[in-house]
């Protein structure tokens, strides 16, 4: 983490104030008293949600790649992660297909293409997902390959009524189950990097928000019925428990135990990632993570929404406040609108119009949304989780 600054003036604060302004009032009920209190939403209509999404849509149609994946390594610019070649960017691009056709699952269109791109996009995974490894000795971005790859693969596996494919389907499933546990992080949890002994059971210090993710891409494959090894889920539920805060903020990773206020450990640099971690927890220990949390979260989300979003298309990571990097934007997001369900079905709308609303307004003029310049993978990533988030903000009448 190279940027530690941490705004403290009063300057800085109403500033704050002012980027969430959009949310703030003083009538409710529902924001803890040390938040700034949130306004009703106004109802997102379902048409003005479906017309989003369908825009979202069109661009990922419109931008597929003619071999049925999403994104390249094509557009480059002088400030890239490093990734090295083949496997980062097989993983990167693996990562992004499958968050792809996860969001496209289930989606109604009369557009014959739809269809078609779905299909193109799973045989795609199918096809490659198994070739995915290990970029280098001290760069794992496969990870994210292995977590959302599963996540495709159990959706298109719950809806499949071919038996031969849907067989394929598990084949695959259980691969990418045994390929986390592969390389999972000797101190439970997972990462992308390890950066110290480049060992074969990688020795890097866990992740919280990799860990959360792969976490809970398992307990939706237990939760479809397949076996899912006890040994490194307990360990990454201890890794993750070690790296939550008294507030339920999440240290970035292990290693930042030794600097726990550190600006990207607190609150604000939480932000991004504490659904990710709140929502794994809640699906392995339901009683570990309360109703009241997941509101206090989601209150800080929407009512501190410009901490957030100062950190949007900045092209160098942790750049921003809290040393927030752009590509928590969507992802925080996503998990946010994950953890609403938790909640009594009273309170969901209230969420989920304002977290549609935030999503909505960020939609770019081509359909795609976007938040961190990454190779050729940003929009179709951004648009991805964005989709997801609104198909998770739709409000079902009672």
């Amino acid at each position: 983490m190279s940027h530690q600054c941490s705004p403290c003036s009063i300057l800085t604060l109403g500033l704050a104030f002012c980027l969430g302004s959009a949310s703030l009032c003083a009538e409710t009920t529902n924001t803890p008293a040390h938040l700034p209190r949130l306004s009703k939403p106004d109802p997102v209509p379902s048409t003005a949600l479906d017309q989003a999404i369908g825009r979202g849509v069109d661009f990922l149609l419109s931008n597929q790649n003619p071999d049925g994946s999403w994104g390249s390594a094509r557009r480059t610019k002088s400030l890239n992660i490093r990734m090295p070649v083949p496997y980062g960017h097989l993983a990167l691009r693996s990562a992004v297909t499958a968050l792809v056709i996860s969001s496209l699952h289930g989606l109604e269109s009369e557009d014959a293409r739809l269809s078609k791109s779905r299909s193109d996009g799973l045989a795609w995974i199918m096809k490659n997902l198994p070739k995915v490894r290990r970029a280098g000795a001290q760069d794992l971005p496969n990870n994210w390959a292995h977590g959302y790859g599963l996540q495709a693969l159990l959706r298109y596996h719950g809806s499949e009524t071919n038996l031969r494919k849907k067989k394929r389907l598990a084949k695959l499933i259980r691969h990418q189950i045994g390929m986390l546990e592969r390389y999972a992080a000797l101190d439970g949890g997972w990462n992308y990097y390890d950066f110290r002994a480049h060992t074969q059971v990688p020795s890097g210090d866990s992740v919280s928000f990799m860990s959360a993710t792969m976490l809970v891409a398992l307990a939706e494959a237990k939760e479809a019925g397949f076996e899912v090894p006890r040994k490194p889920v307990m360990k990454a539920l201890v890794a993750l428990k070690k790296m939550r805060n008294p507030d339920s903020s999440y240290l970035y990773s292990a290693r930042m135990k030794w600097r726990p206020t550190a600006a990207v450990n607190r609150p604000g640099g939480s932000m991004g990632r504490t659904h990710a971690c709140n929502l794994a927890l809640r699906m392995w220990e339901p009683s570990d993570v309360s109703q009241s949390v997941t509101r206090e979260w989601l209150d800080r989300l929407i009512a501190r929404n410009g901490w957030l979003s100062m950190g949007r298309k900045r092209p160098v990571p942790h750049e921003s406040w809290f040393a927030v990097a752009g590509y928590y934007y969507y992802y925080g997001h996503y998990y946010a609108a994950e953890t609403i369900r938790f909640l009594p079905a009273a309170e969901q709308p209230f969420y989920k119009h304002h977290l549609a609303a935030i999503i909505m307004r960020h939609q770019e003029k081509d359909g795609s949304w976007w938040d961190y310049p990454l190779y050729d993978y940003h929009q179709a990533y951004g648009t991805a989780l964005a989709i997801m988030t609104l198909k998770g903000c739709a409000v079902v009448p009672h």
